[in-house]
């Protein structure tokens, strides 16, 4: 009788395939499906798109702001509220995670021979993609209400390249704390985390206006840091500088806080993804 041996991620040696090609394998395949869910729920991906446009157009006609910055509001606004969308709309995620976990659709993942954490690789590939697309979308609203970035292109891509590296180190946050959480319902709760984050940042006004306790806050935000970096890279000067280190090294800070997130989060995601079969 042959005997078929089984790799430690569980799938059986094939011709010519390494467990980095299967790995990708299985990770696109885990993407394909996770894209699929948008044709099927049209509705909770344009709510994802329209919801920071709603925001930004919010705050720059009917709350306004702007106070101790100079020239116009909506050039320190709009990268502010770029940064400020690659935080928010983490509830889609979390929730997907934790039905399928509830679901047992996890389990059935893991019975089948699967590279150990492509659907979380999956799950946070198809984000991004939905990411991209709304930061595209925030810009063209962007333009429309009058903002304009000042720099060179590349400078430009750049300033996206950071909002996605927020989003990435954000994303991994919310699949860890999804599968921590459990339950869809316990989603909400963990959610409600994200906003004091979110507003307790420069996306809307410079910290300069605040107590002092409260500004030395706000400067050390990853999101604060991500914000005044792109603004630097958009050309759009807010004419008050922080003379703080982390204002002054801002750019810096965008590299390194959500490389650091994601080398905390992300590994403790998949170690408790792989624990679930135990």
């Amino acid at each position: 009788m042959s005997t078929t041996t089984i790799t430690p991620s569980g799938r059986a040696p094939v011709s010519g395939g390494t467990p980095a090609k299967w790995a990708a394998v299985d990770s696109w395949t885990m993407t394909r499906r996770e894209l699929a869910h948008w044709a099927r729920q049209p509705v909770q991906v344009l709510v994802g798109l329209v919801f920071p446009v709603m925001l930004l157009l919010m705050f720059n006609y009917l709350i306004g702001g702007g106070k101790g910055i100079a020239g116009d509001y909506a050039e320190f606004l709009v990268p502010g509220m770029f940064a400020l969308t690659m935080a928010f709309g983490l509830d889609a995620t979390m929730v997907a995670v934790t039905q399928d976990l509830n679901k047992g659709v996890i389990d059935r993942f893991r019975s089948m021979p699967m590279t150990n954490g492509a659907v979380l690789v999956g799950r946070s590939v198809a984000d991004m993609l939905q990411s991209f697309a709304s930061l595209l979308v925030m810009i063209v609203v962007g333009l429309a209400i009058g903002w304009r970035w000042h720099g060179s292109f590349g400078a430009a891509l750049g300033a996206v390249g950071l909002l996605l590296l927020l989003r990435f180190a954000m994303l991994w946050i919310g699949i860890h704390l999804a599968m921590v959480a459990g339950k869809p319902e316990l989603v909400v709760a963990v959610q409600i985390l994200v906003w004091p984050v979110g507003f307790l940042s420069n996306a809307f006004t410079v910290p300069q206006n605040m107590p002092a306790w409260l500004g030395a806050t706000v400067e050390w935000n990853p999101m604060s840091a991500t914000a005044t970096a792109a603004r630097d890279l958009f050309g759009n000067d807010p004419g008050v500088v922080g003379t703080s280190w982390a204002a002054e090294h801002a750019g810096l800070l965008a590299v390194v806080w959500p490389v650091v997130l994601v080398g905390v989060f992300m590994p403790l995601a998949v170690r408790r993804f792989g624990a679930l079969s135990k």
